[in-house]
């Protein structure tokens, strides 16, 4: 938990100042009681008025530099607590960025949220409590203490032996509540994520009217959820009426010993109103402090998850080589392998192939062949798990990540389009693009011929994920984000499956004139997709088992006329041949 504060990069100065108004407040509150004392000793009791007006102006100065004190402490706790939560979550966010597939397997997306949102709350408000309740008390009951002994050593010890308990009940409850609170922060965990998967999967829970049997499931997760919460705050009402018995009973025995001691003469009165200010001071700050307490084993298993993501070391970790100068850029598959970590067999066994620039090379394979896990492996999505990939010789492995995402233009199988408009979605390909370069790409990729209908235009709103667009729609602006780009590799991953037959083949001619210069890489399920590519691989359970020409292929490759045969009537089919 103080690992993560001193990490992060806060104003010394603050922190100074924070300090500093704290120590005035201390110094105040407890020089008070020995003004009252002296009021009412050599004042009031006494009947010397000067005395008295001497000693009030003294108060009044005293409480309002301890008010300013406090007000200003509480600002300063506050700000260094909110930088600390800012500075935490910049950190935990750009180190969450550098996780690969793999690593997000290791730790959920609904976790992830958590621990960068609700947690690292949880730790700016631990760090708050800390600073205005926890670092005084400990100055607060010890000077107290000292100065209570110095006017009674027997009302002294009262108040010590109520401090004593009050330490012993804050163990006790601690140890009760550490668990409880793990359960909490995992409950967060899990109620982020089942309300993620209702939310995602609505209309297929609609569909097959589980609407209900889905909202008992969030019942139970939510039940559960309050069912930790509620025995944690019964260990809390448990403890009020012990903290304000003991305060009480301190109070009256205060009293009581203090009366008899001012009869026998060993007191005055004004010592006895000053113990009961020390004893209130004191406990009242440990209360706070007790009570303070109490949350700091949450805000460390919030810490413990926060840090157990700092400290993973991301899968895939960047290179310093830079690319070599070439004419054509090169780019070679050597005998590479790949296989996730939960799973038994490698999905890719062994490919080597290799992609020129201005050619393109086409993949196609059924279901679970391995095609979308290929196109990971080239912008480092995911590392080969042995073999090679090379761009112009040099092993992308041993490239910066960024300078090698920058040279590749991505569309995924699913076209994910943020919240926001059109045009900015096309932006996240280039963010200095003008208005003609947004209208090209949009050309290019028939994108126009529905953002034209609308009645913003490129200002149109796009709802999270473009839910409010067809998945052709999506699949054509995700093409026309990455023309904005314009890379050196465009590696489309199935990006026209959406898409209808008259659009994809407009689509395909009018990328041949920007893409005629780069290397293209096209994986798609439609022959008509990828046959006039230069190179076509057949990809079947991880292994390339043919490679050619559209025509070659319908020769020599027998999965390949088989999946033919399946798109194309017998006629169509002795004309491709």
């Amino acid at each position: 938990m103080f690992q993560l504060f001193r990490q992060a990069k806060l104003s010394k100065l603050k922190i100074l100042l924070l300090i500093m108004f704290l120590a005035l407040n201390i110094i105040g509150t407890l020089y008070l009681p020995r003004l009252t004392a002296d009021i009412i000793n050599n004042g009031i009791a006494v009947g010397n008025r000067d005395h008295v007006y001497t000693i009030m102006v003294r108060m009044l100065i005293v409480t309002l530099l301890t008010g300013v004190s406090a007000i200003c402490a509480t600002y300063f706790s506050a700000w260094v607590a909110t930088a600390f939560a800012k500075e935490t979550r910049i950190r935990l966010f750009g180190h969450i960025q550098a996780l690969s597939f793999q690593d997000f397997k290791h730790f959920k997306a609904s976790s992830l949220i958590t621990r960068a949102t609700n947690d690292i709350e949880q730790l700016q408000s631990a760090f708050s409590m800390v600073f205005e309740m926890i670092l005084p008390a400990p100055f607060v009951v010890v000077v107290g203490m000292f100065l209570a002994f110095r006017s009674d050593s027997q009302m002294a010890l009262i108040i010590l032996i109520v401090s004593i308990v009050f330490i012993i009940v804050f163990g006790i409850v601690a140890l009760w509540v550490f668990p409880a609170f793990i359960e909490v922060q995992k409950g967060i965990d899990k109620m982020n994520e089942k309300v993620s998967q209702y939310i995602s999967g609505i209309r297929v829970i609609r569909a097959f009217n589980r609407t209900k049997l889905e909202q008992e499931n969030l019942d139970g997760t939510f039940m559960k959820f309050a069912k930790i919460n509620i025995r944690i705050n019964r260990i809390f009402a448990a403890m009020m009426p012990i903290v304000i018995l003991a305060m009480s009973l301190a109070s009256v025995a205060i009293v009581w010993f203090g009366t008899r001691r001012v009869d026998s003469g060993d007191m005055q009165i004004g010592d006895i109103t000053a113990v009961i200010e020390y004893a209130m001071n004191i406990m009242m700050f440990l209360v706070m402090a007790v009570f303070a307490s109490i949350y700091i084993p949450r805000a460390k298993v919030c810490a413990g998850r926060v840090n157990e993501v700092l400290n993973h070391i991301p899968e895939i970790m960047d290179g310093k080589k830079q690319l070599n100068n070439s004419d054509k850029l090169h780019l070679e598959f050597s005998d590479v392998s790949f296989q996730y970590h939960d799973a038994e067999n490698p999905v890719l066994n062994g490919l080597n192939f290799s992609c020129e620039q201005g050619t393109t090379t086409a993949i196609i394979g059924g279901t679970g062949s391995g095609k979308s896990t290929l196109a990971r492996l080239i912008p480092r999505l995911l590392d080969v798990t042995s073999g090679s990939i090379k761009l112009n010789g040099v092993n992308i492995k041993e490239l910066p990540q960024e300078k090698l995402r920058d040279m590749v233009g991505f569309v995924s199988q699913k076209a994910f389009l943020f919240s926001g408009t059109i045009a900015d979605n096309l932006r996240h390909g280039n963010k200095n693009a003008t208005a003609e370069d947004m209208e090209h790409a949009a050309l290019i990729s028939q994108s126009s011929e529905f953002i034209n209908t609308l009645e913003n235009k490129f200002e149109s709103n796009v709802s999270q994920g473009g839910r409010n667009f067809s998945g052709g729609q999506r699949q054509r602006l995700s093409i026309a984000r990455m023309l904005m780009k314009k890379p050196d590799i465009y590696l489309f991953d199935d990006s026209f499956s959406a898409l209808d037959f008259k659009t994809d083949s407009a689509l395909r001619k009018a990328l041949k004139d920007v893409t005629n210069e780069s290397i293209v890489i096209t994986i798609a399920q439609r022959i008509s997709t990828i046959k006039d590519a230069e190179q076509i691989l057949v990809l079947e359970e991880g292994k390339i088992i043919g490679r050619g020409t559209h025509k070659e292929l319908l020769q020599n490759c027998e999965t390949y006329l088989e999946i033919a045969k399946s798109q194309f009537s017998e006629e169509e089919l002795a004309n491709e041949q």
